[in-house]
């Protein structure tokens, strides 16, 4: 039987469909047969990212509906093969989406996968608790500032008490923390939330750390997933993410400010 991921955050923005593509193409090089599924009805953009858009023609809403099979509307990824994503429909409604559906979906899929993903909308709306409610474990995504961290605490009520695991009264979703677009030279200013403070607010086991980077933009409009940029911090650490998801003891990176060089000072310098 498979695991099942949820992806999640409350707040929009935060870089869960990134996270998503990134975690599952990185168990998927690990050699682990994965399923990524984009709950986000109407606004679909895990095809973009995972660039496969061009390759749609059924999504989850036609096979919940009885318009395809299963099979038809997966699409495998033709850079690591065992993986595929199921896209969101763009022109239906996020009430096409029915728990009995997503429910058939996921046990069909369970079969012969280890992992299956879901890619869940912002907020706590139909398409995000059904993302959720069949979760073994959860990556809650947030970013270092304020809002987003509250928004993060919110999913973690919903996941504790609309879960299925919830409400079978079984273990509870093991959750994990994501910090995404982490900027240690902005957190020095007190311009971000500092690491410590984020994980004594969320309490949860913290799972990776993200850094700002110009490569996740780049990935995204190029449909590469980041963890396949090997030269990339962002890369990097989802890479290691995913290595400590599956279990291994991986040390944290990226958690502080680089000290420029005088050329660094004199002529800018990004992080890749």
């Amino acid at each position: 039987m498979a695991e099942v991921i949820v992806v999640t955050s409350g707040k929009g923005g935060v870089g869960k469909t990134t996270s998503s593509a990134a975690f599952a193409t990185g168990l998927a090089q690990r050699g682990k047969k994965v399923v990524v599924i984009d709950f986000d009805v109407g606004l679909r953009n895990l095809d973009l990212i995972m660039g496969v858009e061009r390759r749609v023609v059924f999504d989850i809403v036609n096979v919940i509906q009885g318009e395809a099979r299963l099979n038809q509307a997966l699409i495998r990824d033709k850079r690591v093969d065992t993986l595929s994503i199921l896209p969101a429909s763009q022109t239906r409604d996020k009430d096409a989406l029915t728990k009995e559906g997503v429910g058939t979906i996921i046990e069909e899929l369970s079969k012969d996968h280890d992992y299956i993903l879901c890619d869940s909308p912002a907020g706590i709306e139909k398409g995000a608790l059904l993302a959720l409610y069949f979760a073994d474990q959860a990556v809650v995504v947030t970013n270092p500032e304020v809002s987003s961290v509250r928004d993060s605490d919110r999913i973690l009520g919903v996941l504790q008490s609309k879960s299925k695991r919830a409400e079978e009264k079984r273990d509870p979703v093991k959750e994990h923390l994501l910090v995404t677009r982490y900027d240690p030279a902005r957190v020095e200013k007190g311009e971000m939330l500092k690491l410590d403070d984020i994980r004594e607010i969320l309490a949860i086991p913290l799972l990776g750390v993200i850094p700002e980077s110009e490569s996740v933009l780049r990935a995204s409009n190029t449909g590469t997933p980041v963890v396949m940029d090997a030269e990339s911090i962002a890369g990097q650490a989802y890479k290691d993410a995913v290595g400590r998801f599956l279990g291994e003891k991986v040390e944290h990176r990226f958690l502080e400010a680089q000290k420029k060089g005088i050329f660094s000072r004199l002529f800018g310098g990004r992080a890749a």
